[in-house]
């Protein structure tokens, strides 16, 4: 049962690596895509990433909207990179005229690296509905990361 468990815990997550990869040239992301745009939230998550050509994640956040704070859990696969590390990411939300539109599959363009507590990168994720996240990630562990993942962001 346990087993079963966990691998119905990936199908959205490798559901969301196959949708990336057809809508890859939709996804627009970096500065160029929030020119412009308000804040509409911020974010705080923790995750834990394990690659080697492939990579497997899992974690939690808390989104800031309208004065409240509402927890995530979030997993994700993707590809690109090597190593194990921890990361911690505070970032903002940007087009989230309502927070049901929050959760969902995201696409992740990523670069970074880790060596100890020595880290730095850039995170931007791009749901379905059109909602953009810009992260600024500390990483520890040991990784080097360039790639792209799917996440699932599902609220608690």
């Amino acid at each position: 049962m346990r087993k079963r468990r966990s691998l119905l815990s990936f199908i959205p997550a490798a559901a969301s690596l196959a949708l990336l990869g057809a809508c890859q040239s939709n996804v627009k992301l970096g500065e160029q895509a929030v020119a412009g745009l308000p804040i509409d939230a911020t974010v705080t998550m923790e995750e834990v990433q394990v690659a080697y050509i492939g990579s497997g994640g899992g974690g939690s956040g808390t989104i800031y909207y309208r004065g409240r704070a509402y927890p995530f859990t979030i997993a994700g696969l993707g590809v690109g990179g090597i190593g194990v590390s921890t990361i911690s990411a505070t970032g903002e939300v940007y087009k989230l005229p309502s927070l049901a539109m929050f959760a969902g599959s995201y696409a992740q363009a990523r670069y970074g690296f880790a060596v100890g507590s020595m880290s730095g990168g850039d995170l931007w994720l791009q749901n379905e509905a059109g909602v953009i996240m810009h992260l600024k990630a500390k990483r520890e562990g040991l990784m080097l990361s360039l790639g792209g993942d799917a996440i699932v962001i599902s609220m608690k």
